[in-house]
């Protein structure tokens, strides 16, 4: 913890100026910044459930429903408890909670970044997510910055040798969002493979069988109270607009790009720099072990595969931090001046991207 936390400072100072610059604007355009960071498109979801448990939904133009079962219960669950702790509610206790998750993360972060390039590999690691074009995110109440938090500390524990708290962390992982399950894919994975070369002991076994229950057994609850044990969630995740459709969404998009937002052009780019990536990864001489890209690979499988909510893509791939490990390795061994200014132009990018996002666009990141 201790060599981290330079490189955690650094991240913190990032995500601060991002909140500064976010202020500033909010200010300057007669709206109030914790508003947009508190109570924001999904974020009034999660403090309606945190509020008053499950039960939501509402008609859309449309004639669908979106029904509150759609998210997941961890993060309420802590909202609700920070509520009940401290004299705050809503969107505040969302932010606390969004707040001590990503710095959380950060540590986790680091941690992965140290075991899997060194020190100086792992600082740049956590500055780069920091410096994300959509890492206006992590400082949101959202769920992005609890799910990076269990999926860094889960990878943590793997590298390590500790079976039974990746196994904690997955769970946790499962009741966090739908692409939580990359946490427990990663868990199973590894132990997978630890008894294919005779080294199934039992907390392997207990880890591989126990990951899933977390992501299975809120799928399976909400089944059954839709009447569906199987099929129920992902009826109700088709009613939201969200399905798998094997990139088919992404393929159509592209043909009209050129008259979408904004948000959906950078979307349609950071994916596709995410699927290069991601390749690089799999294909470059310090290769990670096999629980960092089955991570990796299942995040990415639902921003390339999934239909609907184009616009929010990277903020899926957030917890995909390992996408970054190469950029990390080649400016970790840039000379300073290069790095300085590569760090700059991202800081730049940032701060203004994120404004705008949260600002200027009226649909959720």
């Amino acid at each position: 913890m201790r060599r981290a936390a330079p490189a955690v400072a650094l991240f913190l100072a990032a995500r601060s100026a991002g909140a500064v610059a976010l202020a500033f604007w909010s200010w300057r355009t007669g709206r109030d910044p914790l508003g947009l960071l508190g109570n924001s498109w999904d974020s009034r979801w999660y403090t309606s459930i945190a509020a008053h448990g499950y039960g939501l939904t509402v008609l859309r133009p449309s004639g669908h429903t979106d029904s509150d079962l759609a998210f997941f219960p961890a993060y309420p669950a802590l909202v609700r408890g920070v509520s009940w702790l401290l004299p705050v509610t809503g969107g505040g206790a969302g932010l606390l909670v969004s707040w001590a998750a990503m710095v959380v993360a950060a540590f986790g972060v680091h941690s992965v970044g140290e075991r899997l390039g060194g020190r100086r590999t792992a600082a740049v690691l956590v500055l780069l997510w920091a410096l994300l074009p959509h890492s206006v995110v992590l400082s949101m109440a959202y769920t992005e910055p609890l799910l990076a938090a269990s999926g860094a500390w889960c990878l943590y524990a793997l590298l390590s040798g500790r079976w039974l708290w990746a196994a904690a962390a997955a769970v946790a992982a499962g009741l966090t969002r739908p692409n939580g399950y990359a946490v427990a894919a990663a868990v199973c994975a590894a132990a997978l493979l630890a008894v294919c070369r005779g080294r199934g002991t039992w907390k392997v076994w207990a880890a591989g069988l126990t990951a899933p229950l977390g992501w299975a057994g809120y799928v399976l609850w909400v089944g059954s109270r839709t009447g569906d044990l199987l099929g129920g969630y992902v009826r109700l995740q088709g009613r939201w607009g969200s399905q798998f459709d094997f990139g088919a969404g992404w393929v159509r998009l592209m043909g009209s790009i050129a008259g979408k937002p904004l948000p959906y052009q950078v979307s349609l780019l950071i994916v596709a720099a995410a699927v290069v990536l991601f390749v690089l990864l799999l294909l470059g001489r310090d290769r990670p072990p096999l629980p960092v890209l089955v991570y990796t690979g299942a995040l990415l499988l639902v921003a390339v595969g999934g239909d609907g909510f184009f616009g929010a893509k990277p903020r899926f791939l957030l917890p995909a931090f390992p996408l970054l490990l190469p950029a990390a390795r080649s400016l970790a061994k840039a000379r300073p001046g290069t790095a300085v200014a590569v760090l700059t132009a991202l800081t730049g990018l940032s701060l203004v991207y994120g404004t705008y996002l949260l600002t200027d666009v009226r649909m959720a990141p």
